[in-house]
């Protein structure tokens, strides 16, 4: 066996890193994307209007974002442990939170607050 094709022993810590971190700022985002629809409570008809149309919009953008992130940690984990494969798993392991917060912004940006 040559030296890249060698088992990685240090295989799982770029993805018990990645998801350690990455589903914590996950489930905040989630929740801060679940409870937007009560920041125009009080608003008037024509806000009130606004904000669903643009909501309808925005919260299946943001769940298709965090499927994605979900398929990255999936993907993270499921490479084959092996030394050639480290720098992809490392990369793959720096992009799940990445898109997570990407996610959230391109959320906020979508949504029409009053």
């Amino acid at each position: 066996m040559t030296e890249i094709d060698e088992r990685d022993r240090r295989a799982f810590i770029a993805p018990l890193a990645t998801t350690l971190l990455t589903l914590p700022l996950a489930f905040v985002s989630l929740l801060y994307a679940g409870l937007s629809p009560m920041a125009c409570d009080s608003c008037g008809e024509q806000a009130a209007d606004a904000f669903d149309a643009s909501f309808e919009i925005a919260w299946p953008v943001f769940m298709t974002g965090l499927v994605g992130v979900l398929v990255l940690l999936v993907w993270c984990w499921a490479l084959p442990w092996r030394t050639r494969n480290a720098d992809r798993r490392v990369g793959i392991a720096i992009a799940a939170p990445a898109v997570v917060l990407v996610n959230a912004v391109v959320f906020a940006g979508l949504l029409d607050l009053p």
